[in-house]
């Protein structure tokens, strides 16, 4: 089942890349007291995760973080090592990025998707999230596009 308005973030340890590389991270510890936006892609380096989604975070950063977010994180269902790349790449340094490599924490928060027909495997659905110490206060799943999981999407929402 997908993860609603009022739900607590599950706690799964996934990783980030930290100054040594790879890194465990608790999900329950980076959510916990803290406002979070959490958007999450299908795939660093894709097209519409990098020529539409990120950018728009990466442009609209400074005014979520002024509405009283704490952190802006970005998943994704690849490794650390990629993850660390493309946040280089889309000057993303303020994000936290969490590699979701196995999709634990997709699975975790019901947005999973077999995307195997495209060669990519179990991947997450596009979407962003809200949350305030671990409870979901909005939730936003795209079937397609970039619509309920946009930076905009995500400012009104704030």
């Amino acid at each position: 089942m997908t993860i609603t308005q009022g739900d607590k973030i599950p706690d799964v340890t996934i990783k980030t890349n930290g100054p040594d590389g790879p890194q465990d991270i608790s999900t329950g510890e980076l959510f916990a007291g803290k406002r979070v936006v959490l958007f999450a892609v299908p795939g660093a380096f894709t097209p519409g995760c990098s020529n539409t989604h990120m950018p728009g975070f990466v442009v609209n950063a400074d005014k979520i973080l002024a509405k009283g977010v704490d952190t802006i994180a970005c998943m994704a269902v690849n490794d650390a090592f990629v993850l660390d790349a493309w946040q280089k790449a889309q000057n993303a340094e303020a994000f936290t990025m969490l590699a979701d490599g196995n999709a634990d924490f997709a699975r975790a928060l019901g947005t999973e998707m077999d995307a195997s027909g495209g060669g990519m495997g179990i991947r997450s659905r596009r979407f962003a999230l809200i949350a305030n110490d671990g409870v979901v206060e909005y939730i936003g799943i795209d079937a397609k596009g970039v619509d309920k999981s946009s930076a905009e999407s995500v400012l009104a929402r704030l």
